[in-house]
């Protein structure tokens, strides 16, 4: 009985030591796996688990490379939105610097005359300028004066067409028209009531290539205001043009032609050429218009060579006439050429 319970307690410690030694046997293939895992990673860096992919660490750095080229595509289209925002929103243009003109000797101290002169020109004749024309310019170079009556340098048949621009009447955009079609440069004087009115037609000129002029604030008779308020009738008109449309001027026309010594002084210390005039006619009296015929023969027969022609672009005669003029000065041997083209005195 003894023997056969011992030979039982026997079984059952054979039986444990089988089961724990298989244990030990499992556990120690685990082991031996995961060290073989560790291994294998260790030696391929590249080989990482699939998990990796979505690390928290990666997943920053790509959001971060994406948050930068976002960055470096919003700066881009911020700061062309900004040049876009400063450009002229007339002519597409930046912004020049406003300026301050201040008068040279705003007493008069050298004593000037301040005597009126009408500006006179004479009807030119058989494609001759006027003789009062011509002693005009002359006075003008004695005085070391560079403005300009007609261009006396050249015997080309060269003309200068200008207009005066103090309102709207309804009849610029057809003369722009014109001039477009023809190709042919041409100045505008303008006042500042014309330029802040009509910004479109202002920002139309300077675009097609024509010259934009300044003819004053407020239209004043130039020879009985003082030094300074020549100088700030000129600097509204240029800031206007700096400021809105990215354009600068350097011709002026005195209102009506009226000036002084004293005037002319002035207002080229402020680097302005002053031009006047040799062809013109009374075309600036809406009340009275007289027919494109009337304007036509009028305009084509007072032609010389070196012309500064002056019109008014209120007149409806002028903008109907605009085509059969320059098409009949080119049959006649001219050509048309901008203020910057000439030759100053």
């Amino acid at each position: 009985m003894k023997k056969n319970f011992l030979a039982f307690i026997g079984v059952i410690v054979l039986i444990a030591v089988v089961v724990l030694a298989g244990e030990w046997i499992r556990r120690g293939r685990e082991l031996e796996e995961n060290e073989t895992q560790i291994e294998t990673v260790a030696q391929s860096p590249t080989a990482l688990p699939a998990a990796a992919e979505t690390h928290p660490v990666l997943t920053e750095t790509t959001t971060g490379t994406t948050a930068a080229a976002a960055s470096t595509t919003t700066m881009k289209e911020t700061t062309a939105a900004t040049e876009s925002a400063t450009r002229s929103a007339y002519t597409n243009r930046f912004p020049l610097p406003t300026v301050s003109f201040t008068a040279t000797d705003p007493d008069n101290s050298r004593g000037l005359s301040t005597k009126r002169i009408d500006h006179s020109f004479g009807v030119p004749k058989n494609e001759q300028p006027n003789a009062i024309s011509v002693n005009g310019q002359e006075n003008l170079r004695r005085m070391g004066s560079r403005a300009v009556i007609y261009d006396a340098q050249t015997q080309e048949k060269v003309l200068y067409l200008t207009f005066d621009c103090g309102f709207e009447n309804g009849n610029t955009a057809h003369i722009l028209d014109v001039l477009h079609e023809k190709q042919v440069p041409a100045a505008f004087f303008c006042t500042l009531y014309h330029i802040r009115q009509q910004p479109q037609l202002i920002a139309r000129m300077i675009e097609e290539g024509h010259v934009v002029g300044n003819h004053s604030d407020t239209h004043p008779d130039f020879s009985s205001i003082s030094r300074t308020k020549m100088a700030k009738e000129l600097e509204s008109v240029e800031n206007e043009l700096r400021s809105k449309f990215g354009y600068s001027s350097t011709y002026f026309r005195f209102p009506e032609g009226a000036y002084s010594e004293n005037a002319l002084d002035l207002v080229e210390s402020l680097g302005y050429t002053p031009v006047f005039w040799s062809s013109a006619y009374a075309d600036w009296d809406t009340t009275n218009p007289k027919g494109a015929d009337y304007a036509y023969r009028t305009v084509t027969q007072r032609l010389h060579p070196g012309a500064v022609i002056l019109l008014h672009a209120v007149s409806p005669d002028n903008a109907a006439a605009m085509a059969d003029i320059i098409d009949t000065a080119r049959a006649m041997g001219y050509t048309f050429r901008s203020l910057d083209e000439i030759e100053m005195q």
